[in-house]
């Protein structure tokens, strides 16, 4: 892992040790860890995919709305926390990188640091039931 802050070092350790899903991004919106339950739900250990930038997070699991139409890159709630620095929250469907169809769940938080410091975001989801 490149220098980073001490917060996002521990909360990638923390994100290690939970177990519901957790993604990663630094100020820039860039990956920089998704979790293990996280792995299962996107299609793809993180030792395989890495880091990226959110061009290319943003757009690597197809992401759509309810009705089936693509979602921009800055209509992610993840991208959304990090730009308006609130709490974003929203539903989504994703091909996982299995060939997988899911539809989820998605509470994204800025974060924070100290003398209000920009650390990035998370955002922790959960599949759910298309028909709910």
């Amino acid at each position: 892992m490149a220098q980073r802050e001490v917060e996002l070092i521990l909360v990638r350790q923390l994100a290690s040790y939970l177990a519901i899903p957790i993604f990663l991004v630094d100020p820039a919106g860039s990956l920089i860890y998704y979790n293990e339950p996280a792995e299962l739900l996107l299609g793809s250990r993180y030792d395989e995919t890495g880091e990226m930038p959110v061009e290319a997070w943003s757009t690597v699991f197809v992401p759509k709305d309810e009705h089936g139409q693509p979602l921009p890159p800055h209509a992610l709630p993840l991208v959304r926390a990090l730009a308006d620095h609130t709490p974003q929250h929203g539903r989504m469907i994703i091909d996982g990188l299995d060939g997988a169809r899911r539809t989820l769940d998605v509470t994204a938080l800025p974060l924070v640091g100290q003398h209000g410091r920009e650390l990035g975001a998370m955002a922790v989801f959960w599949e759910v039931d298309a028909d709910r």
